[in-house]
């Protein structure tokens, strides 16, 4: 029978498809990881691999086999962790990702206080976006994922923890720079920035644009940008406007906080949501977590929908 060992070492590779890399990750040399899934495949007389391949990838006949894998691997960490969480008390390893466009202006809210309050909660944290995340979440690669919903996907828990309003930012010598309040309708398709492809906060601003394409600021450039300070920067120092959701504006500098400007109602808006696998056992954590953020976050943000609000969809 295999050990859980070599089930770990096994869905690693799985993973990173790259001995190297997979022993990286699990904290072992490749000598040991390569030699215990030999001995794993040599007594089921299987390879789980074709190393012929760049990146190496699963053989036809491993494949049932990772899969169930995978399930054993999830059962014996859910045992572990109620072992280990017998005292109601959250602690243990915790995977969190969010996506690019809400990390760095919600983690300064709740992180430091997270984690001195659950000093026994390894927490690690990356960004992804919302299609890479998804498929962490369903392949166990994550515990939760914190992005803009709804998602629709069956096997996936989606937990509301704030609305966020979107606002515009606007070039201080643009028309709109002399408005108290901005109507979509005088939104023009060729004045607007936008993040990359892949990022859900830009299909979101092309469907509260009513934008039939998606035009770039001027023809003959492509950008490729996930970051929001940057397209902020891009107007400062240039032209147009672009769309910014309500913890964004929190980091505009002071002088550009007239340049700010608000939608009317209803005011475009984003749900944001704590999203796990249905199976998802670490429930101590997520409680603790959704928790702290919310009791985090600033007073004008909306912790639910109202009438004011139109969630905005993010496909």
């Amino acid at each position: 029978m295999p050990t859980l060992t070599q089930i770990k070492y096994l869905l690693a590779v799985e993973r990173w498809r790259h001995f190297g890399k997979a022993a990286e990750a699990c904290h072992v040399s490749q000598p040991t990881l390569s030699m215990q899934l030999q001995k794993f495949e040599e007594e089921y007389n299987i390879s789980f691999f074709d190393r012929s391949k760049q990146p190496i990838l699963p053989t036809r006949e491993a494949e049932a086999l990772i899969a169930q894998a995978k399930i054993v691997m999830r059962e014996a960490e859910k045992l572990d962790d109620l072992c280990r969480n017998r005292s109601q008390e959250p602690m243990g390893d915790f995977r969190l990702a969010l996506i690019p466009t809400i990390a760095p202006y919600l983690l300064p809210y709740f992180l430091s206080a997270f984690t001195a309050k659950y000093p026994k909660v390894n927490l690690y944290i990356e960004e992804m976006v919302t299609e890479q995340m998804i498929e962490a979440l369903e392949s166990d690669h994550l515990d939760a994922g914190i992005l803009a919903t709804p998602l629709g996907k069956k096997s996936l828990t989606e937990q509301p923890l704030f609305y966020e309003p979107f606002w515009l930012y606007v070039h201080r010598q643009h028309p709109l720079a002399q408005k108290a309040k901005i109507s979509q309708e005088m939104l023009e398709p060729q004045d607007i920035w936008l993040l990359s492809e892949g990022h859900c906060l830009r299909n979101q601003i092309v469907e509260i644009c009513a934008l039939r394409s998606q035009p770039e600021k001027f023809p003959n450039l492509r950008l490729e940008s996930g970051s929001l300070e940057t397209i902020v920067h891009l107007i400062d120092k240039g032209s147009g406007y672009t769309l910014l959701p309500h913890l964004a504006t929190q980091f505009i500098r002071p002088q550009g906080k007239a340049l700010v400007k608000a939608l009317t109602k209803p005011i475009p808006s984003r749900e944001v949501s704590l999203v796990y696998r249905r199976s998802q056992h670490k429930r101590l954590i997520l409680e603790a977590l959704a928790q702290m953020i919310q009791q985090s976050l600033p007073k004008d943000l909306p912790r639910e929908k109202g009438s004011s609000l139109e969630v905005v969809g993010i496909s």
